[in-house]
Formats: C-alpha cells, sequence, structure tokens
C-alpha cells in the first residue's frame, strides 16, 4: 500500500487486437515509471485481453470485474483506484460507472459504489469519431462513430446527460491533427474533434488541449490525418512530457495542471463551436427514423448529418445562441424544438411531440451530482410538460393536476405543481439505485432515468434560486433570519431544505434516518432536530445552533448528508 490510490490505464481501440493482449508501453510509453517517480502504482486494463470482439458495454462490464478483483499483498481488497483512459478506454471507464447493457431498448445497472475516485480521459470520442468506421468493421467501430445510438444512449443516461456520477474528472484533448477529419484546421487530434473530447456536457474549466495526435499509428500520418511531427497524446516518455505532467498534477490534488496545455475554453476554434445530436422520438418516447434534420442558426441553415437512422448529429453550430431545429420524421412528423448549442462541447437532445423533460432536480437547487433522494421534493423542467398550470391547494397532494401525472418506476407521484414547463412533485420513497421517471399526458409520455441516492440535500434559499440567503428563521424571535434581522452565536435557527431522504417517526416527528450535519462559516453547528418539517409536505427542516464567532454578512452554509454535499447558502450573522 503507497501514499495514492493506484491508477489504472485503460488502452483504446486496437484495430481488432492483432496477435493478442498488447503492451503497456505500445499506449503509454514510459508512463508507468513516471508515475512510480510521483509515488504512483500502475496497473494495466487491456481491453485485447477480452475475447470474443466484445462490445464496449462487454469491455465496461470486463472492466468492472478486473476492479472488483484487485486486491494488495496482503489480500484486503482495493477500495480506490484512478483510472487513466486513452480513447475508446474512457468510453469503457463510463459505460462501467453507468452499468449500461448491450440491449434494446437501453438498459442500465450502475453500480452502487464505484471505486473510481479520479478519471483523467486521453482523446476520449464522448461523441464519437468522424472515422471510426475507416478503422475496422465490428461492433467497437460502430459504437465509436458519430451519431452512434450507443454513444447517445451513453450520454443521456441519467437524468437525460451523463454526470459521470460525479466523480473528479479531467479531459485533455488534441489539437494536433491535420483537420482531415473534421474539415477545420486546429479542430482535431486526426481522429477526434476537439468537442468530442471535451467534459464541457459535464462542467467547464475541464478540459485541456495540447498539441497533439491521437494515438502512434502509421495510418493517420500516411492518409493525411496527422502530421509526422505531432506526437501521440497517450505516450509518455519521460517527466518532461506535458500530458504526464497534467497526469501527475490532477491525480496528486495540485493545480499546476491548470497552467499546462490550454483551457479548451481559450481555444479560438473550439471555443466558436457546439455540437448537437438530435434523436427523434413518437409521442410514447419510442425512436423513430429521421427523413433530415437542420438548425436554423444567425448565420444560416445548418443541415445534419443522419447516422443510424434516427440520430442527426453536426459538430459545427454557432453556439450560445438559442435556434430552431426541424426535423422531420420518416413519416409525415415535423417537430421543430429550440435548441442551445453550447460551445466546447455537444449537446444531446429529444425531438419528440408531446411531453419532453430536459431536467430533473431537487426543487431546492441544482446539485451535483443529479441524483435524488426519498421523499425528495423535485422539480421536472421542459416542455409540453402539461396542459395547463395548476396548483393543489390541500394535502395530501394529488396524483394529477391538469393532465399531468408522474410515474416512477410505474407509481404514480404526488403532484404539488404543473404547468407547460415545469413539475413540483414528491420522489416516492424508493430504494437507493436507478429509477424509471416517465411524464405522461393527453398530449403523450417521455421517461428518463434518475439514480436515487440515500440522501441529497438541497437548502431552500430566499430568492428562490439556490443560491444567497438561506431560507431560516429564528427559533427564538420566529423571524426570517435576513440582513435587517440577523441570527447571533448561540441562537437556534431553523433552516429549510429537501433530500435529507428516508425517516423514521418519533415522538410525532418524522426524523431523518440518516442525520446530516451542518456547517456555518467551516464550524460545526450543533443540531437538536433533523428531518420533514411539520404540516410541510416535502420540506425537510434542521434546527442548529449558531457557533459563536461566526460572523458577517453572508456566512456560508453546508449541510452534509451521507458524504453528500448541499448547495452553498448563507446566513446574516452579527
Amino acid at each position: 500500500m503507497g501514499p495514492n490510490p493506484p491508477v489504472v490505464f485503460l488502452n483504446g481501440y486496437q484495430l481488432g487486437c492483432p496477435g493478442g493482449p498488447t503492451t503497456f508501453s505500445s499506449t503509454f510509453g514510459n508512463a508507468d515509471q513516471v508515475m512510480q517517480a510521483n509515488q504512483f502504482v500502475s496497473l494495466f486494463f487491456d481491453n485485447c485481453t477480452v475475447s470474443g470482439n466484445p462490445s464496449i458495454e462487454a469491455l465496461g462490464v470486463a472492466f468492472g470485474q478486473f476492479l472488483a478483483g484487485l486486491k494488495y499483498t496482503n489480500g484486503t481488497a482495493v477500495p480506490q483506484v484512478y483510472a487513466v483512459a486513452h480513447s475508446m478506454g474512457g468510453l469503457i471507464v463510463r459505460s462501467y460507472l453507468a452499468g449500461k447493457k448491450n440491449v434494446t431498448p437501453a438498459s442500465f445497472a450502475p453500480p452502487a459504489n464505484p471505486v473510481i475516485g479520479k478519471i483523467v480521459f486521453l482523446a476520449t470520442p464522448h461523441f464519437g469519431s468522424g472515422i471510426a468506421n475507416q478503422l475496422g468493421v465490428g461492433e467497437q467501430t460502430t459504437e465509436l462513430s458519430v451519431g452512434s445510438q450507443f454513444l447517445f444512449d451513453l450520454n443521456t443516461w441519467n437524468d437525460a446527460t451523463d454526470d459521470l456520477r460525479g466523480i473528479d474528472a479531467l479531459a485533455v484533448a488534441g489539437n494536433g491533427g491535420t483537420g482531415a477529419e473534421s474539415s477545420i484546421k486546429g479542430f482535431d487530434d486526426g481522429v477526434v474533434t476537439l468537442t468530442s473530447a471535451s467534459l464541457g456536457f459535464v462542467a467547464p474549466g475541464r478540459t485541456r488541449v495540447v498539441p497533439t495526435c491521437h494515438a502512434s499509428i502509421s495510418l493517420l500520418v500516411t492518409f493525411g490525418f496527422c502530421p509526422s511531427s505531432a506526437p501521440p497524446i497517450a505516450v509518455i516518455d519521460d517527466s518532461s512530457n506535458v500530458v504526464g505532467q497534467i497526469i501527475v498534477s490532477f491525480l496528486s490534488g495540485n493545480n499546476t495542471w491548470q497552467t499546462l496545455g490550454q483551457a479548451i475554453e481559450a481555444n479560438p476554434v473550439a471555443s466558436n463551436l457546439g455540437g448537437i445530436n438530435i434523436e427523434a422520438q413518437d409521442l410514447l418516447g419510442a425512436e423513430q427514423p429521421i427523413a433530415s434534420a437542420s438548425v436554423a442558426t444567425a448565420t444560416g441553415t445548418v443541415n445534419l448529418s443522419i447516422n443510424s437512422g434516427n440520430i442527426a448529429y453536426s459538430e459545427g453550430i454557432t453556439p450560445n445562441v438559442s435556434e430552431q431545429a426541424h426535423v422531420q420524421f420518416l413519416g409525415a412528423t415535423v417537430v421543430n424544438p429550440m435548441v442551445t448549442p453550447p460551445a466546447t462541447t455537444v449537446l444531446p437532445v429529444v425531438a419528440k411531440p408531446g411531453p419532453n423533460i430536459a431536467r430533473v432536480i431537487p426543487a431546492a437547487s441544482a446539485v451535483s451530482p443529479l441524483n435524488v433522494a426519498p421523499g425528495e421534493f423535485a422539480a421536472i423542467y421542459g416542455s409540453a410538460l402539461a396542459a395547463a398550470t395548476q396548483t393543489a391547494t390541500t394535502l395530501p397532494y394529488p396524483t394529477q393536476l391538469s393532465d399531468a401525472q408522474v410515474l416512477v418506476n410505474g407509481t404514480p407521484a404526488a403532484l404539488e405543481y404543473v404547468s407547460p414547463t415545469q413539475i413540483n412533485f414528491l420522489y416516492p420513497n424508493v430504494g437507493a439505485g436507478i429509477t424509471q421517471l416517465t411524464v405522461t399526458n393527453g398530449s403523450g409520455q417521455q421517461s428518463v432515468n434518475l439514480v436515487v441516492a440515500a440522501a441529497v440535500p438541497a437548502v431552500f434559499t430566499a430568492s428562490g434560486s439556490g443560491s444567497g440567503a438561506a431560507a431560516a428563521i429564528d427559533d427564538t424571535t420566529g423571524t426570517v433570519v435576513s440582513a435587517n434581522a440577523p441570527a447571533h452565536g448561540g441562537d437556534w435557527v431553523s433552516l429549510y431544505l429537501t433530500g435529507l431522504g428516508a425517516t423514521t417517526m418519533q415522538n410525532g416527528l418524522n426524523y431523518a434516518q440518516i442525520q446530516p450535519t451542518v456547517t456555518v462559516g467551516g464550524q460545526n453547528c450543533p443540531t437538536n432536530y433533523a428531518g420533514r418539517a411539520p404540516t410541510l409536505s416535502g420540506v425537510d427542516q434542521i434546527n442548529c445552533q449558531i457557533p459563536g464567532g461566526a460572523t458577517g454578512a453572508a456566512v456560508p452554509v453546508i449541510v452534509n448528508s451521507n458524504g453528500r454535499l448541499s448547495n452553498t447558502v448563507t446566513l446574516a450573522i452579527q
């Protein structure tokens, strides 16, 4: 056992894995020696050791088995690893995290406790490669192609996106290609574009650009995708290699990586381009073939390519502007969703008539990762969610308002508010794991997957924005804590939030089974109650005593439950 978790390296697509297993050095050079010099032990998951021309989903399963079998020399299981994945190897990691199954329709069974603490993706085609089908014929290259069903399902598996289960992650993308792959100079590494390799779909500031080629494959040079002068991104021969320095810095927990390479947001090409993947669905959410698709932008109409029949795509769209898409099904149906392609990454979109779910989050605030808790007061955002706006006026809340219902694993949920663009509801008391949420109304239905965690605390705020002053009451005076009525050291205050999870009735109160902690200005705020707020359905309450010495107009407050941190809110304290 060393001071750091072991680092598992994963290689990418291997042109059919000729001759059986590959070597670590053929993909990563001397990276193991560089890691050892920085007190990291390196391990290697070689996808060529999995026989039978496996799908990426099958490789994800094999990777999970590999991790489960890791033991220290004393026989104890390895509790955590870091991962460094090149190209397709990153999709193997993501498929493992999602528990993706190789079935139609898409199905997922994510591991309850993935053992990966950090991930570095090296030129991973998160949204595919435009030349994947030129690398060979098989299931892997089909899944690696831009607009593949595999990638669309993986990029929308949890709450219409993929948040990598909240794992700390960094991407390194290359722009040393000739532009032959993308038709745009400085936009690719010969195989993968910057927007495809970016982690912008998870968070900004997590992608570094370096002047590298995708891999040390002579064919990339021969056929003009890479210049011979561009080094391969994953070959790390010594400590002077910039990619190796980025990996070591990020895994070591220091910020040097932020000064190495270039932030993708500062890249003059990627910062001015966004991508889009559109899947067509009918009123009931069944996938439909697309006859044609386009996006009307400020600079003209962009016609989208169509890959697997029901997915249209482009990576060259003006970003961060609300634009009109036009999708015509193979039949007569036409839908025109509004889309906003983001800069530096790709947006997956479902185009369908009837209800369309964009995101489901705790009603108090969006939190990361994208989970909900049993009994959470949650909000669905989207379009055509209900025919009319209606609010429940009595308890218990009904399971239908206007023409809308919300089903979780087929069970109707209690609704507090519905409108065409938002539904507020109580998440049923289901166990932890993946669930299917469906909005159904008079015009159709749509479903998304949501991962339920034991606790997902989110604190309500006075503004309703999820940031700023907390929704809190001074228990002594009964007044709302504010700049005009600040709390004081020693005062007991009631914080209002949601997401404390399952409760147990004791003395007429529903106590949270997992008791949270609260910090105010970084100091512990002792609690005497945490559970459901009496008379407020779906709302939780924590009573805590303001610690002495915590003063200020906006003292930060954070709730921690079962290791999950809430949004940061503030209290005025004198």
